[in-house]
C-alpha cells in the first residue's frame, strides 16, 4: 500500500511523527477513498504515544506539520476532543489522539477517553471506514485492518465493525451514512447491518435537524438517488424523517380505476432529472412536486381520481419542510417553492389551442427558472409506453419553442414594469395609495394580454390614460 501514499506530505508527516515519539495512521473515509481509487482531499490522521494515554497528541502533531517547511499555517484546535484541524496545500488535515468512546441512550454525544489504535479502529461506523494505514517509520504503508474492510470492500458491503444494534443506537447518525454510503458506492447493506437500521429508526429522532438534511442531501446528489431514498422508506427511517413522503405511498381502486403510486413515481422523476442536473434545490423540486398529492386525493365517479391543486398544496408544504429540516430559509426555498406551484403549467401550455397570453403569464411567473422548470417537466415523464413518451417530449419541445418565440417579441423573463410606483406618484403628483397599485396592476395585465406592448412609451401613455380615467390630474409629464 505504500505505492498508494508515496506523497511528500506523508513523508513529512512520519519523519515529524518519529521526531515527536509519536505514532501516527491515515483512518477513515480518506483511506477508504484511497483504495476505491475515488478522489479525496480530506484526511484523517490517528496519533497516539506509546508510553502515554493522551487525546492531545494529534494537537501536538499537528503543530508540528503546521510549521513544515518553514510555513506557519493557520491551525484550528479543539480540545474538547483532542482534535487539530489545518489546511496544507490542497490537503485539508485533521488530527485527532485515538480514543474509545461510550454513549448515553439519550445523547449521540460520546464521552471520550484516550484508547489504543483497535480502540479508535472500534469506534469507527463500517468495517470500509475502519481501515488504516501506518505512517510510522517501521511500517510506512503497511494496512491495519481488524474488521476485514478490504474484504467488504471487495464484495461491495456495508457493514458494522461492532455489533449493528450497538452501533446505531449509540450514534444514530450512522443509519443514514449507510443508506448514503450505499447510495454513493453502489454497495449493499449487509443483512444484520439492515436489520439494526430497521430495528433503531425511531432513535433517528435525537439526532440534530442538520445533521439529518446534510446526509439527506448527499443522498440526493447520487447518481441514482432512488437507490438509498427506497431504502430509507424500507428501514422505516423515512417515515420518521420524512413523512410527507412516505404518505405519497400506496394505489387505492375505487370502482376498477387506480391512480398511480407517487412515491415510486417521484423516485422515478428524481432519477430522470438527476440525468440532465446536479443542481441539489432542482433535485430538491422534483422530490417535492407531488408532495400535495395526498391531502388533495379524491374520487369522482365520472373521471376518476383527481389531485386538484396539489401544486398549491404542495408549495404551502415546501416552508415548513425546509423549516423542519433546518434547510436554508432563503432564495433557495423561494426557488423550489415556486417551481412546485408552477410544476404543472407547461403540461396545459403543451395543448395546441394555448394563448401567447398564457405563455407570457408563464415566462413572468417562472423567470430566469424557466428552463429548470421544463427540466423538471420532462422528468415527470415517467411512463413506459414509448409511444406517450415520445408524444409528451414532442409537446414539451413545442413548448419550449412557444416560449422562445413570445420571449424574443415581448422580452417578458425577468420582467420589471416598465412603469414604476414611484413614477406614476410624480407624474400625478400623489402619495402612496391603492390607486397607485390598480396603475400599475392594470399595465400588467394589458401587457401580458397583448393589449400593450412592454415598453416604457407605450405604458406611459396608458398610464396616463388610466389615472385620468380614475380622476387623477396629471402634473408632470414624462421627460
Amino acid at each position: 500500500m505504500s505505492k498508494h501514499i508515496d506523497k511528500p506530505l506523508f513523508k513529512q508527516i512520519s519523519e515529524e511523527s518519529a521526531r515527536l515519539n509519536l505514532k501516527s495512521y491515515l483512518i477513515g473515509g480518506f483511506v477508504r477513498d484511497l483504495i476505491l481509487e475515488r478522489p479525496s482531499k480530506d484526511i484523517d490522521i490517528v496519533v497516539l504515544a506509546e508510553n502515554r494515554a493522551d487525546q492531545k497528541v494529534g494537537i501536538e502533531l499537528a503543530k508540528a506539520v503546521s510549521k513544515l517547511g518553514g510555513k506557519q499555517r493557520k491551525i484550528s484546535i479543539y480540545k474538547t476532543y483532542g482534535t487539530a484541524a489545518l489546511q496544507f496545500d490542497e490537503w485539508a488535515l485533521e488530527f485527532v489522539g485515538a480514543r474509545k468512546e461510550s454513549y448515553a441512550s439519550h445523547s449521540r454525544n460520546p464521552e471520550v477517553k484516550a484508547g489504543s489504535l483497535i480502540d479508535d479502529q472500534r469506534r469507527r461506523d463500517f468495517s470500509i471506514n475502519a481501515l488504516s494505514i501506518s505512517l510510522n517509520q517501521e511500517d510506512f504503508g503497511e494496512v491495519h485492518d481488524p474488521f476485514d474492510g478490504l474484504l467488504d470492500m471487495e464484495q461491495k458491503i456495508i457493514r458494522t465493525p461492532l455489533e449493528p444494534k450497538l452501533t446505531f443506537s449509540d450514534d444514530p447518525l450512522r443509519m443514514l451514512r449507510a443508506i448514503r454510503f450505499s447510495g454513493q458506492l453502489d454497495f449493499t447493506i449487509e443483512e444484520n447491518t439492515l436489520q439494526g437500521i430497521k430495528e433503531n429508526a425511531s432513535r433517528i429522532s435525537i439526532v440534530a435537524p442538520e445533521r439529518i438534511a446534510d446526509e439527506f442531501n448527499k443522498m440526493l446528489l447520487c447518481k441514482l438517488p432512488s437507490v438509498p431514498l427506497a431504502l430509507m422508506e424500507t428501514c422505516g427511517l423515512m417515515k420518521e424523517i420524512f413523512p410527507e413522503i412516505t404518505a405519497l405511498k400506496g394505489v387505492e381502486e375505487v370502482e376498477g380505476k387506480r391512480h398511480k403510486d407517487n412515491f415510486y413515481h417521484t423516485l422515478q422523476v428524481v432519477d430522470n432529472i438527476s440525468e440532465n442536473t446536479d443542481n441539489l434545490w432542482l433535485r430538491w423540486t422534483a422530490l417535492l412536486h407531488d408532495i400535495g398529492k395526498p391531502v388533495t386525493k379524491r374520487f369522482d365517479e365520472k373521471i376518476g381520481w383527481t389531485f386538484h391543486s396539489h401544486e398549491f398544496v404542495g408549495s404551502k408544504l415546501v416552508p415548513k419542510i425546509f423549516q423542519r429540516l433546518r434547510l436554508p430559509m432563503n432564495d433557495k426555498m423561494k426557488y423550489v417553492k415556486k417551481l412546485v406551484m408552477l410544476s404543472s403549467r407547461p403540461v396545459v401550455l403543451s395543448q395546441d389551442s394555448v394563448t401567447d397570453s398564457a405563455m407570457r403569464r408563464l415566462l413572468m411567473d417562472a423567470q430566469e427558472d424557466i428552463e429548470d422548470l421544463m427540466t423538471l417537466c420532462e422528468a415527470d415523464i415517467t411512463t413506459k409506453n414509448k409511444k406517450k413518451q415520445e408524444r409528451y417530449l414532442k409537446n414539451f419541445e413545442l413548448v419550449r419553442l412557444k416560449l422562445k418565440e413570445v420571449e424574443e417579441r415581448d422580452k417578458i423573463r425577468n420582467w420589471q414594469p416598465p412603469v414604476s410606483g414611484e413614477e406614476i406618484m410624480s407624474a400625478f403628483d400623489i402619495q402612496p395609495s391603492k390607486a397607485i397599485g390598480d396603475i400599475k396592476s392594470s399595465i400588467k395585465e394589458a401587457i401580458l394580454n397583448g393589449d400593450l406592448e412592454n415598453n416604457k412609451e407605450e405604458a406611459w401613455k396608458f398610464m396616463v390614460k388610466l389615472g385620468t380615467e380614475m380622476g387623477l390630474k396629471l402634473k408632470k409629464t414624462k421627460a
